[in-house]
Formats: structure tokens, sequence, C-alpha cells
């Protein structure tokens, strides 16, 4: 018995096949013969697979419906590719999945790694059926790729590799992930980064190397990996969870989240899905274009750019075909759009429902004050004993930089006034989340607080009201001028923005080392970006899709940049490779989402009644769930009970096997552990500061926020809505 009833889908895309999928099936059928993947012994009897069970999973017929026009050779590889990683997931599971051999898993994965050898290296000789067919793979596959492609799939096979000893660690522990974490490990873990570097390869057309970082071709291969990911949990929940004992699935996630029935996590699951497939969409047609031009793109770049995105949206629409035939998932009473070959792709009701509602909201509500539930701090926040000089110090540094200063244009004249910014009291923030800063070292951690939350205030009033994206892009543009790889001198600053960043990359930078520079100048400039990316949300009249506002908010909320501050004062003594473990990752992004959503909790009032925001996490759960903007707080509320515990956890469990992992020595081990303690002031910092600071009660609010000149209904795109000049000063 089905253990829910399969949802309706949107499937904005035809499915095609592939004219060649008998000869990949005969082909993929001597090829495991051949590389011994048939018949291999499982621990506790019977086999892995035989031909019959090969046959009915059928993974031609998935190459064939999502490559369809590649040729014969060209698919046969592909299909070989998809034998190997479905067989790797099997034979894992059962190898060590089943049995918790945790050591044995790690030295299983570590071995088969090398079987993607750099040029000039040779591969060791296999010793499984596993290595000896991705040895095969690779020397098959690499010679007609460029290097950046060839580093970006290493990536993202060593990803859905090595992070499968998370899922194992979870079954062990018998530990259900929180939701962000789980979909940023699912990424990872899941293949689909994967499968979207074979589609360069399947289509002939790489993404351009200098782009493939870029946030329009990191969203749209993300957005991408989430839909293929949550549609497979989906069709896979029977098996992985009722039948085989697993416990990463989106499903049993938002099940055991939301303490809810299992037919309504599939719901909740597959509006997450709408969602993903949607903001691709957006991303394709208002984002890439956008990148095309600024970066005057070569016509050949362009034409591989857009190759690839078909290819996408092909895998979107031939997996989901697959899925509904193979004898690999639960696809009794499937519904959704038109199905079958060349079906016309008309929107699901589901897809036009999702769509209205992330357009419809109406801003400037007066949704009045908004109680902050009790909220999980486990950590007891400390206070610098130079707070005192800090808060002397800072209004005059505000005056200088042009804080309080009248912007042309504007009709309410400044940004702020000094009142306002004494109330904000961002010595007394700084003073908490590094409580163990000197003198200087306070002052020079307010006045980046001040600088980042007056970019955050500034650019929505004189860029947002009047939807001048154009403006906001050169300003953001200036800004790279201010901070000078060579700590050499800087142009003459038209505005707060500029001067104030200008003082405070010669303090902060100056002393750096170069390497060290180049890091904060990207963090820095991740952050500014982001203030382009609200913009461009407002413009459009469009509530941001959940999983983008959470990777955004880290950056919008500045947090980002602090890390980075802060990892660089230690980074010498700690390995580089463990930058990018998911131990130290997943530490400071718990960390992140705890902070960014303790903001939102507190300025949901400030965002939404007196600015008429579109980024703030209570209204995004609002917009998504379809529910009161109580239980949007609880949720948030929740969510952050989540990432903390799980910060906990890290803290007493992965971080000291990490130190086991890589033998780190003493100075290691205490640069790692000094690390989260600072962790653990920012996030309790933060909350006693959004506590106390004025900045977000009722009564500043309307002194500070002249109310819109006129009333405001329901509006979509190319309304006026958006135009009108609000004060938010």
């Amino acid at each position: 018995m089905q253990a829910f009833r399969l949802p309706e889908f949107y499937q904005p895309y035809p499915a095609r096949l592939n004219p060649h999928v008998e000869r990949s099936r005969a082909h993929s059928m001597a090829w495991s013969r051949r590389m011994g993947l048939l018949d291999v012994p499982k621990p506790g009897g019977g086999v892995v697979w035989d031909e019959a069970a090969l046959a009915a999973m059928d993974y031609a017929l998935m190459c064939a419906f999502t490559h369809p026009d590649c040729a014969g050779p060209t698919l046969d590889l592909i299909t070989d590719w998809y034998v190997w990683v479905f067989f790797f997931d099997d034979h894992f599971l059962d190898y060590f999945k089943y049995t918790r051999d945790i050591q044995g898993a790690k030295a299983y994965l570590d071995h088969l790694e090398l079987f993607m050898s750099a040029d000039g290296q040779e591969p060791p000789e296999p010793t499984n059926p596993a290595e000896t067919a991705l040895k095969d793979l690779w020397e098959r596959t690499v010679p007609s790729m460029s290097a950046g492609w060839r580093r970006r799939f290493i990536t993202s096979t060593h990803n859905l590799m090595v992070e499968s000893m998370w899922e194992l660690n979870n079954i062990e522990r018998g530990r259900i992930a929180n939701p962000i974490e789980y979909m940023q490990m699912r990424r990872r873990v899941g293949g689909a980064p994967w499968s979207a570097n074979l589609v360069e390869f399947a289509v002939g057309a790489e993404v351009p190397d200098d782009l493939a970082e870029t946030r329009p071709m990191r969203v749209l291969a993300d957005t991408f990996a989430d839909a293929v990911h949550l549609r497979n949990d989906l069709f896979s929940y029977q098996r992985e969870v009722r039948e085989e004992g697993e416990n990463a699935n989106a499903v049993l996630v938002i099940e055991r989240f939301l303490d809810c029935p299992t037919q309504q996590a599939a719901e909740i699951v597959n509006e997450l899905l709408t969602s993903r497939l949607q903001q691709f969409e957006n991303t394709a047609l208002t984002e890439v274009p956008g990148l095309v031009v600024e970066r005057a793109v070569a016509p050949h770049e362009q034409l591989a750019i857009a190759a690839y995105v078909k290819g996408l949206q092909d895998w979107q629409a031939g997996g989901h075909e697959w899925h509904m035939r193979s004898s690999r998932y639960m696809n009794d009473g499937a519904l959704g759009g038109p199905s079958g070959l060349g079906a016309s792709s008309l929107p699901s009701r589901l897809g036009l429902r999702r769509r209205f509602r992330q357009q419809s909201h109406t801003p400037f509500q007066p949704v009045g004050h908004l109680p902050v539930p009790d909220l999980y701090m486990p950590y007891q926040f400390r206070t610098s004993p130079h707070l005192g000089e800090a808060r002397r110090y800072a209004p005059g540094w505000a005056r200088r930089m042009g804080m309080f200063d009248p912007v042309p244009g504007l009709a309410t004249g400044a940004v702020w006034d000094e009142r306002r910014f004494i109330g904000f009291d961002f010595p007394h923030c700084a003073a908490m989340i590094h409580a163990d800063a000197g003198p200087e070292q306070l002052k020079l951690s307010s006045d980046w607080l001040a600088w980042g939350t007056y970019g955050d205030d500034y650019f929505p009033v004189v860029f947002g009201t009047s939807r001048n994206l154009a403006g906001a892009k050169l300003c953001v543009e200036r800004l790279a001028a201010f901070m000078p790889l060579d700590a050499g001198p800087t142009p003459p600053a038209l505005n707060p923005i500029e001067r104030g960043l200008a003082d405070l990359w010669r303090r902060t930078a100056g002393p750096m080392a170069e390497p060290a520079r180049a890091q904060f100048h990207a963090a820095v400039e991740r952050m500014t970006s982001s203030w382009l990316w609200e913009l461009a949300n407002q413009a459009q009249h469009r509530v941001p899709d959940p999983i983008d506002y959470v990777e955004m908010r880290r950056r919008t909320f500045g947090s980002d940049m602090t890390f980075s501050l802060a990892r660089l004062a230690n980074w010498e003594l700690i390995p580089a490779e463990l930058e990018h473990t998911r131990v130290l990752r997943e530490l400071e992004t718990a960390a992140q989402d705890y902070a960014c959503f303790t903001n939102d909790l507190f300025s949901y009032q400030k965002e939404i009644e007196f600015e008429g925001e579109w980024h703030n996490l209570v209204l995004v759960v609002e917009n998504f769930l379809a529910v009161d903007r109580y239980r949007a707080r609880d949720l948030v509320a929740g969510l952050m009970a989540a990432r903390m515990r799980q910060f906990e956890d890290l803290v007493a469990h992965d971080l000291p096997a990490l130190f086991d992992e890589f033998a780190l020595d003493e100075p290691a081990r205490a640069a790692l552990l000094r690390h989260a303690g600072k962790l653990k002031d920012w996030m309790s910092g933060i909350l006693e500061w959004h506590r106390r600071c004025a900045r977000y009660t009722e009564a500043e609010l309307r002194r500070t926020h002249p109310r819109p000149r006129l009333p405001l209904t329901p509006t979509g795109l190319g309304t006026s809505a958006a135009r009108l000049t609000v004060g938010r000063t």
C-alpha cells in the first residue's frame, strides 16, 4: 500500500525520447557485465543487481528521456555513467549503510576517488567493480572536456560519493536533518549537480568557465538540482523510508519538522519543487540575459548557455517521465499535466496558483506589532569593557562619513538622523559579537555594522522606490574602486557609502596579506551585489522563493562578510582543505541562519508595514505555505531552534571527529574551537542587541517612517505602486 497519493506535478516542458534508446539498452547491459557490476554478492546473501533487475530499472530509457537530442555513442556513455552512479548508491547501501560500517565506508570512498585522475597521473589498479567502471568512464569522458569542466565534475562526483558519509552517520545515530540542512546536503549527496555537468557533455556545449560561479549560472544549477532531488524524494519515499530504513528524504524531513501527516508533507514538498522550477524559469529569463549583456559574452558562448539551459529543461521533463515508468519507484496514480511523448506542456493549476500567490502580495499592509516568541538560545552573551568608548566615538564617525547628510532627490532628506543612529546602538552589538576586541578593533567592528546597515537602508529608498536598477548597479560597480587590492589610493567619494567603504577598507584590509585581502574583497562584493537582488525582486513584485531567500539572506544580512573577516584572523593555523568540509560549512551556515532569522522576526512590522519590503522570512513562509503571520512566526522560530540544535550537535560530535580525521595539531584545534566560540558570541550578541535596540520599536517606526502618500491595492508587474516615494528615515 502506497504511503501517500502522489500530488499533481508542475510540468512546464514536454518529454521527448532519444531515438537511440535501444542501442543504449544493449550497450549498457554488455558494459555492466564487462565491468563486473552484475551479480555482485551482498554481505547478507543475494546480489546487488542481476540482469533482470538492471533491465527493469531501465537506465537507458531514463537517459534517452533526459538527453533526447544527443548522438548514439554519446547516449551510450551517458547511460554508462548513470548505471555506475546507481550501482554505487545501491552497493554502498548494502555494504555500508545496512551494516553501519563507517570506517569501511570511508576507506572505500577514499580509494574510489583516486580513479578521477589528473592529467599525467596513473590511477591504481581497481579492486572492485565500482572502481573498474569509474576508471573506464573517466578515460572515455575527460579527454574531450576543458580543464574547468573537469574541475567542476570532479567536485560534483566527490560530493556525491564523500557526502554519503553524512547519510550513513545520520542513519547510525537515528538523526533526521532539519529542512535547511537537508536541502543543502541533498544538493551535494544527491548527484543532480553531477547530472548538470553531464548535460554540458551531452549537448556539446560547456558553460564558460568564467561564468560558472556567477549567481545566474549557479542558481540555474542549484534549482535544477533541487527540483530533481525533490521529485525523486516524492517517488522514492516508499522504497527509501518504508522499505530500506533511509532517513534522508524531503517528505520525511517535512513530516517530522512540521509534525504533519505524510500526505500533507508530500504536498508541501511538491509546492517546493514547483517553486524551484519557477525560480529556474525566472533566472533563465531575467538574470541570464542580463549576465550575457553585462559580460559581453561572445555569440558562440551565448549559444552554449542556451543549449545548456535547454538541456536542463529536457532533463527535468525526461526525469519525470522516467520516474512515472521505472520499477524502482512508487508511481501508481501519479497526477500531473499532460504526460507522455510530445505531450503539450500546459501549466498546471499548482503552477498557476504558486505564481499568482508569489506575485500578489500587497506591500505596506498594517500588520501591527508581531510579538517575538521565546527563542532557544543556549549561550550567554558577553560584553566588551570598551563599550562606553565605542559609543562616544561612533556618532562622530558616521557624521564624518556623511550618513546624516541630506540625499539629493530623497523627499525625506537624509536616510538617517543622529538621534536615530544613536538609538541603533551599533557599538552595543559590536561589543557583544566581538567581546574580546580591543578598543580600536571594537570601533572598527561598530563602523562596519553602521556602514552595512546604512547601505541596506540607502538602496531601497534611493533606488528601489523609483525602480532605478541601472543606477543601483552603477553604484555597486563603483564600490570596487574603494577596495583596491593593492591597498592603493581611491577615487573621490560621491556618497556616504563610498566614503565609509574607503575608510573601512584602509583600516581593515591594509594590514592583511594579499590573498586574505582578495578573499575579503570578494565577501564585501557578495554583500553589496545582494542589494541588487532585493531590488530586482521588488521591481518584479515578487516574494522570493524560500530556498533562494535563505541562501541570499546570508549575504544581505552581511553575515557572509562578517564570517570572512573572522576566519581570516586565524586561518593561517588551519589547513586549507578544511574550509570546504561539511562540518565547517554547516557550522557557519547554521549560525548565519539563526542570526538572520532573528532579524526577520524583530523587523517584521518595520519591513512589512512601514517599508513595503518583500524580503523577510516570516513573509516568505506566509506566502509559501498560505498561513497567517503568527503561524509563520512560529515556524521561523522552529527553524531557528533546529539550526541551533544542529550547531550544538556539530560542536559536540562532528568537530572532534574532524580533528581526528585530519589529525590536526593543537594550534589548529584551538583555532577551530575559538572560531566556534566566536560564532556562539555572534549569535547570542545579535539576539540580545535586537531585544534592546530602538530600531524595531513601534514608537521609533512611527517617528521616522511617514506613511505612503497614496493608498495601495494588490498590484502586478507594470503597475506604479512600487514607484511611490516612501521614506525610511
